[in-house]
């Protein structure tokens, strides 16, 4: 059967797929650009090839030396992991007509349910509810007015192709319309060579629900159960857990039954997720469908057990599913925590240098899927996201105080991460209550609005306090550098603190 691979990616997720493809005894062949040449997936893989400069449309979006590449290494498939050539249909046709195997579901069902406006047919035509709106693309402001009008402000206005919070904006009002469509217009366009956008009526205080499915090629589908993704910025998730502390049993199962549904009916093979918007009184909306592995996977194989890559590659190997929808059993509680290069306190501004210091959380409970190491330069050409915290418990107050506890050890130097804003979601008293929602990030930045007079008399406070310890600090280093032990680390965090 598959006996290498090529991924076509690179960072955490390329080391996560090298990782179980090991375990299974599959070689594999990293690419690299110019400036991932000593990075964690090229150090792991069994093969690495330059696949050219740093910009991604001349390395690992260059589908010719991909393809060419994997020709030469003797690869019988490729996975694209996600973000890059994950979800492009032409990638995955390429593959498949080169007589290699493509890791993931065929091109036509990429090509439909990447559609926001076609997966919303579809989940029509499975009897799913889905948010009101339109489903063919806005042709002009008058088109627009009516609609909004229609459906009631405030509106959603969302490019028809693409993911991540691109080409969208919210709108209040009739004012903003014009605006706003330009600009969702111009950024769909820029981000995904598509500038066809669609409206929907904007949910207030909703909740981002996702299902994991898994199906082979022989009409076999499951579901492995939800994902709660409500804690996001831009429209970008930064933590999720499982299970969602807000829906019940009975939603859950309205839920995987969707989503199974508009599965089979788009004839789907291998992982995908089918996301949903879940309003305050628990009335359910199909979203959109990836069809890729996720970002927040790991959280689902924790309280499964089931190796999702492992699943993919034998999915695309046209074996059929291992096992039933009775046979899967969800246990304890599962958070992940994103870990980016970026300021959380300051607008989530990217952060780019080289990483001084790095010092990874252990203990029971805990993983980590990591793309970077120490001496690494984290460069402004790709995606921030470092790698993720994984942490489980037996229920949902023991895994927030395995990550909280692994937060604090959690030691990045030299550039800027979210770790320090992630704590301050974690002990949160709302994401503790589970009384959370998609505006809660929000909520939470507010209270480091140092514009207030609040924050400014607690700045000071701090600054008073630091100035007082910090000759007592000084005196701590001095102490320690004429020790002969090792205490590199305790030095490096008493410094950070006087500085």
């Amino acid at each position: 059967m598959i006996k290498k691979i090529l991924i076509a990616n690179r960072g955490e997720i390329a080391v996560r797929i090298i990782r179980t493809c090991q375990d299974l005894g599959i070689k594999t062949v990293a690419i690299f650009s110019d400036i991932d040449r000593i990075s964690p997936h090229v150090l792991k893989a069994d093969e690495a090839f330059n696949i050219g400069p740093a910009n991604s449309i001349e390395s690992y979006l260059n589908i010719k030396k991909i393809l060419k590449i994997a020709k030469e290494s003797s690869c019988d498939a490729i996975h694209p992991g996600y973000g890059f050539l994950s979800e492009n249909a032409l990638f995955a046709n390429k593959i498949i007509s080169q007589g290699l195997i493509w890791i993931g579901p065929s091109p036509k069902i990429i090509d439909t349910m990447g559609n926001k406006i076609a997966s919303r047919i579809l989940a029509e035509k499975a009897r799913v509810p889905v948010v009101p709106g339109t489903n063919k693309p806005v042709e002009s402001l008058e088109d627009a007015t009516q609609i909004a009008d229609k459906i009631g402000y405030p509106i959603l206005v969302k490019a028809s192709e693409g993911g991540g919070g691109k080409g969208m904006r919210i709108v209040q009002s009739f004012s903003e319309l014009e605006k706003a469509i330009e600009r969702s217009k111009s950024e769909a366009n820029k981000s995904f060579g598509n500038s066809e956008v669609f409206i929907e009526k904007y949910l207030e205080e909703p909740h981002h629900i996702e299902i994991q499915i898994l199906a082979d090629n022989y009409g076999n589908i499951v579901s492995l159960g939800e994902r709660e993704c409500s804690i996001q910025r831009r429209y970008q998730k930064i933590i999720e857990e499982t299970p969602s502390s807000f829906i019940n049993a009975t939603l859950r199962k309205k839920l995987s039954d969707s989503a199974i549904n508009i599965s089979k009916l788009c004839n789907y093979s291998g992982v995908g997720t089918v996301e949903f918007l879940v309003d305050k009184y628990k009335n359910y909306y199909f979203l959109e469908m990836n069809t890729r592995l996720q970002v927040e996977h790991p959280i689902t194989e924790i309280v499964t057990g089931i190796d999702l890559v492992k699943e993919q590659i034998w999915v695309a190997s046209k074996n059929k599913l291992t096992f039933k929808q009775n046979n899967i059993r969800n246990k304890g509680h599962a958070i992940e925590c994103r870990i980016y290069a970026e300021d959380g306190f300051n607008s989530f501004a990217p952060s780019t240098g080289k990483i001084d210091e790095l010092i990874t959380p252990l203990g029971p409970g805990v993983r980590l899927d990591e793309g970077i190491h120490a001496g690494q330069e984290i460069t402004p050409y790709y995606d921030p996201l470092l790698g993720k915290l994984i942490c489980w418990g037996e229920n949902r107050n023991i895994a927030i105080s395995r990550m909280y506890r692994s937060l604090k050890e959690f030691r990045i130097t030299g550039i800027k991460s979210t770790v320090p804003f992630c704590i301050e979601v974690i002990k949160d008293k709302n994401f503790k209550k589970g009384g959370y929602n998609t505006h809660t990030i929000e909520t939470i930045l507010n209270r480091f609005d140092l514009n207030k007079p609040t924050n400014k008399k607690n700045k000071l406070v701090a600054r008073i306090g630091a100035a007082r310890t910090h000759s007592d600090f000084q005196q701590k280093v001095k102490s320690f550098e004429n020790q002969s032990i090792d205490n590199r680390w305790i030095l490096s965090g008493l410094r950070d603190v006087i500085d």
